[in-house]
């Protein structure tokens, strides 16, 4: 490959067109994203791609440059600079945020009797109060789904998640509060069984 074969072919690849490419297939993957993150979706897809904030920057990022390479004006340059450094500067509270508020995983128990099915619980936090996320994931690697049980915020004693647990391959047992102070409270949630998903989502707080 010649110098001049090269020179085209790096202009090729970071022209105007191929910036705005790419930015449509982030949307596209961002769309998919959301999709599978809503309830009963694809876990892995949504593990991928449900992250509206990092695509949004990365597509704002790519149509600036775009602009950026394909107008030739220095006062549109310019612009373009200063606003793209705006919303970095403005989404910059927020990454911080979702960093510091993420939620990790504490347990993940296979039903009794499958081993496509199993009770997930994650714990974070919303500034000084417990949250806690529970959920059932049904099916085997890309294919899992995955299926909110309940969404508990320790802002109260009796609000708190003590306990998850199968009570069969079919059922979950949650428990809020505690016995030692009367707020203990049980609930029971039957699943589908062949899909796996809640007859009911428990939220408290």
């Amino acid at each position: 490959m010649t110098e001049e074969t090269a020179v085209r072919s790096r202009k090729a690849r970071f022209s105007p067109r191929a910036m705005t490419l790419a930015a449509g297939c982030l949307v596209l993957a961002a769309a998919a994203g959301r999709w599978a993150g809503q309830d009963g979706g694809l876990l892995w897809v949504a593990r991928l791609f449900d992250h509206p904030l990092l695509f949004g920057l990365l597509v704002t990022g790519l149509l600036a440059a775009a602009l950026i390479v394909a107008v030739r004006n220095l006062v549109v340059r310019i612009l373009t600079w200063v606003a793209l450094g705006l919303v970095l500067l403005a989404s910059f509270p927020f990454f911080l945020f979702a960093a510091f508020g993420a939620a990790s995983e504490t347990s993940d128990t296979a039903a009794p009797g499958r081993d496509d099915r199993s009770l997930v619980v994650e714990e974070g936090a919303d500034m000084i109060d417990p949250l806690w996320w529970v959920y059932v994931d049904e099916g085997r690697g890309p294919l899992t789904r995955r299926w909110q049980v309940g969404r508990f915020n320790g802002d109260a004693a009796d609000n708190a998640l003590a306990e998850a647990s199968w009570e069969g391959p079919d059922r979950l047992r949650l428990v809020t509060g505690y016995a030692e102070d009367g707020t203990e409270q049980v609930h029971l949630v039957d699943l589908d069984p062949e899909t796996g998903r809640p007859s009911r989502t428990v939220t408290m707080g």
